[in-house]
């Protein structure tokens, strides 16, 4: 079965309907007329218009190429320009003769003269609409209201010249939007069917025609702002009132834009609302916030309902969902503003911000309201906002309460403080004002997280945002109420304890922790540092809580999933311990780095068991990071860093034991060699034998076995470094010793590389062992050299010179051929 309309709804459709195909029969007889003509044009001999003709029927215009030129100017842009430039040229003229030559008429002639040019620039473009000549319609009606705008101006000066301007003002932009409206609904319904018709063959459609005029309804609609607001001004009305008529303007133009049919007065409307109603919020807003009794705080308040209801209003009549949203945000924002205004002047400054967020939550009701969705979900975003807003305010507390305990660190054991609060915050002027509430604020934000994120597929995420509130809660307490210095200590302990707690319970799952268990071990992390500098304050405090967190640390690692975190805290705590342990013991710090070692030692050990483990690299990172602070602890006591380098080297070398950590056998050789490099500076060794011969020994070695391992490695890598590294230095050396000892030495050393390299065709050792012993051989010669020199007459060294020069031209030839048989001589060795 069909469910037919009802009668006057059948009527309207078949109303429209006829109206349609009358419009499309229009449009296919002119069609119908141009075939006709075309044909019987080229009946009598003349062509059809091709296409891409002008429609004066010639050709197109050509450029110097030949090819078809596009006109840059359409002709409807063209007519809209003329048109445009016709009515600003008659208004300024207009202009001119109201203002210049108005006083030089009577009032006989002034009156007919600017009437009867209003009233035939307003009647023309009916007729002009009529014979669909639309574009200048529009022309002529702008300058007919323009017109208007001077008749009230003209009115002003002839019959209200003692009334107040801004009053004046007030009722003829209410007269000129009331005419503006009026004229613009009858020039619309004054469009015949005919100017239809061609409308409809411009390609505008029927309701472009019916539209009448573009610009004098959104013209009205934009005047119509203006009254209200002044009067108001004209009355002296005060801030209240002012921002009365503020919004009733703003709710006038939203009843305007939801039931505006044209797109340019919906336009115009909603541009409007939105400005007024975001002044008169604004305005509302500040009054609310500066009043300073409970009456005038409602007073505004009301107002903020008002603003709330008409956008909650808007919200629900507008199709689209984001725009639903947006009204129904600032809604929610603008009660939460007007109720916590009210109950901020009724309550203490501090207890201001819990104000407001209670409201807040309270707001989060309306999602389990019959409203539409979106208005909804709107009231719930502006909910979030303010709870954002209210952390914010305690962000200054939480991070004077993290960030305050470092200054601790410039004046340790300095004596305790009286309480808590003093031992975070060391100076007045970093003590945020009215915190006393932040602990509490922190603690409901976290508590509606996870209960609004419980059930949703953001629960890890809500999760970890309400750990991380609820702990700056709890972190912030001790400091609000100023509690006992010992008694804020364990406090912060308890922290501690609590976030490794939950750690442990959200990481049975897997050995992969999951977020929330990451953001507790973090937190337990930052916590723990943080109770580390609070403890400098006292020796006894210091030790005793390094100990406990040690303890609390390496307890947490029997868990696989936690251990990359505990494990290297641990160690890092059981460092600074043992640091503590040694200044309390008056030790010297050269001293104490050995106490140090004992961390490195601990942490090869527990590396050693967790081999394979996510743990591993962080434990060995840990111990590694002890073993650079012991070093730097023992640096300025040469004898002790030596001992300290070879108790590291032991320990890389035990490392290197292990599979998969060969490479910790570079860094043990390194620090054996450090460490005995270090004890022969401490016994006052200069000779540099001593430092060489130590390397070169075990670089041989090596090369030697590398190379009868690979046959392919060439002496250079196997013997050039080591060979090098007791070479030149001695032949620096020799250079500046003025015993024959340790010339003659070198030389034998350097000889028998030589022989070495030309015996089994090695090219470095060839190369080297030759290059030092010539160089030995000079600086031994060079004092006899000197005195053949000087025994010679003068001229002798020119003549030697010469006869050299001589006999190397004469064998020039012959000298590049042995010097080329050289160089391929030393290239076949290896």
């Amino acid at each position: 079965m069909t469910n037919l309309p009802p009668p006057a709804e059948e009527l309207r459709l078949l109303d429209a309907e006829l109206r349609q195909l009358d419009l499309r029969r229009a449009v296919l007889l002119r069609r119908r007329e141009w075939l006709i003509h075309t044909l019987r044009a080229a009946a009598g001999g003349q062509s059809a218009p091709a296409a891409g003709t002008t429609p004066g029927g010639g050709p197109p215009s050509t450029g110097a190429s030949g090819l078809a030129r596009r006109p840059e100017a359409t002709g409807p842009g063209v007519q809209n320009l003329l048109l445009a430039l016709g009515g600003v040229l008659l208004t300024i003229a207009a202009i001119a003769f109201t203002l210049v030559s108005w006083s030089h008429m009577g009032i006989a002639g002034r009156a007919p003269a600017l009437g009867a040019l209003t009233l035939a620039a307003l009647g023309a473009p009916v007729v002009l609409l009529r014979r669909g000549l639309r574009s200048t319609a529009e022309a002529v009606a702008a300058l007919g209201t323009a017109l208007t705008v001077l008749d009230a101006y003209a009115l002003h000066e002839v019959a209200f010249a003692d009334a107040d301007g801004v009053g004046y003002t007030a009722a003829a932009s209410a007269v000129l939007a009331s005419v503006w409206a009026a004229y613009g609904v009858a020039a619309g319904s004054s469009v015949s069917p005919s100017a239809e018709v061609r409308a409809a063959e411009g390609g505008r459609g029927a309701e472009g025609a019916r539209l009448g005029l573009r610009h004098p309804l959104p013209l009205a609609v934009a005047t119509a702002h203006l009254p209200l607001l002044l009067w108001a001004l004209a009355a002296g009305a005060g801030p209240h009132t002012v921002t009365t008529v503020v919004l009733a303007t703003a709710a006038g133009g939203t009843a305007v834009a939801l039931r505006a049919g044209s797109v340019p007065v919906r336009v115009v409307a909603v541009v409007g609302a939105l400005g007024t109603g975001v002044a008169g919020v604004l305005s509302a807003g500040w009054l609310c916030w500066s009043a300073s009794d409970p009456g005038t705080a409602a007073r505004a308040a009301a107002l903020l309902v008002v603003a709330a209801a008409v956008a909650l209003v808007a919200g629900r009549s507008v199709p689209n969902a984001e725009a639903a949203m947006g009204a129904a945000s600032a809604a929610g924002l603008c009660l939460v503003a007007g109720t916590g205004g009210v109950l901020r002047v009724l309550v203490p400054d501090e207890w201001t911000v819990p104000g407001f967020l209670a409201f807040a939550i309270a707001l989060l009701a309306a999602d389990r309201t019959p409203l539409p969705r979106p208005l909804r979900q709107g009231l719930v975003r502006a909910s979030a906002a303010v709870q954002c807003l209210a952390v914010l305010w305690t962000v200054p507390l939480v991070a004077g309460t993290v960030l305050g305990p470092v200054a601790q660190g410039a004046r340790p054991w300095s004596g305790a403080p009286g309480d808590f609060r003093d031992a975070v915050f060391t100076t007045d002027v970093l003590r945020p004002p009215y915190a006393s509430t932040g602990p509490l604020v922190l603690a409901v934000v976290a508590a509606v997280v996870l209960v609004a994120g419980r059930n949703t597929v953001h629960r890890a995420a809500a999760g970890v945002a309400a750990l991380v509130l609820g702990w700056a809660a709890v972190v912030a307490v001790p400091v609000v109420l100023q509690l006992p210095y010992a008694t804020g200590l364990v406090a912060q302990g308890v922290v501690v304890v609590a976030a490794l707690s939950i750690a442990e319970r959200t990481g049975r799952a897997g050995d992969r922790p999951s977020p929330v268990t990451r953001t507790a071990l973090v937190l337990a992390l930052v916590t723990s540092v943080d109770l580390a500098f609070l403890a400098l304050a006292s020796e006894s405090a210091t030790i005793g809580v390094l100990a406990s967190l040690t303890f609390l640390f390496g307890a947490a690692c029997r868990r696989r999933g936690p251990a990359p975190f505990t494990a290297p805290a641990a160690l890092g705590h059981a460092t600074a311990l043992a640091c503590a342990v040694g200044a309390s013991a008056g030790w010297q710090p050269h001293h104490t780095a050995l106490l140090v070692l004992v961390v490195p030692a601990v942490a090869a050990v527990v590396a050693s068991r967790t081999s394979g483990s996510r743990a591993t690299v962080p434990v060995e990172a840990a111990g590694a990071a002890a073993g650079l602070l012991a070093l730097a602890l023992a640096v300025t006591e040469p004898p002790t860093l030596a001992v300290v380098l070879s108790l590291s080297g032991v320990l890389a070398a035990a490392t290197a034991l292990r599979p998969g950590r060969r490479a910790a056998g570079h860094a043990a050789a390194a620090l054996f060699l450090l460490a005995a490099w270090v004890r022969l500076t401490a016994w006052g060794v200069t000779t540099p034998e001593a430092y060489t011969l130590p390397v070169t020994g075990p670089a041989l070695v090596v090369g030697f076995l590398r190379r009868r391992r690979d046959a392919a490695v060439s002496s250079w890598t196997a013997y050039g470094g080591g060979l090098a590294l007791t070479l030149v230095p001695s032949l620096l050396a020799a250079w500046d010793d003025r015993h024959w000892l340790r010339p003659l030495l070198l030389g034998v050393a350097a000889l028998a590389v030589t022989l070495a390299g030309a015996r089994y065709r090695l090219q470095a050792p060839l190369v080297l062992g030759a290059g030092v012993l010539a160089l030995v051989t000079l600086h031994e010669l060079a004092p006899y050299l000197t005195q053949a020199v000087g025994a010679l007459p003068r001229w002798a060294p020119p003549a030697l010179a010469g006869l050299v020069l001589l006999a190397l031209g004469a064998t020039y030839e012959q000298r590049l051929r042995d010097a080329r048989r050289l160089r391929e001589a030393l290239g076949r060795l290896r």
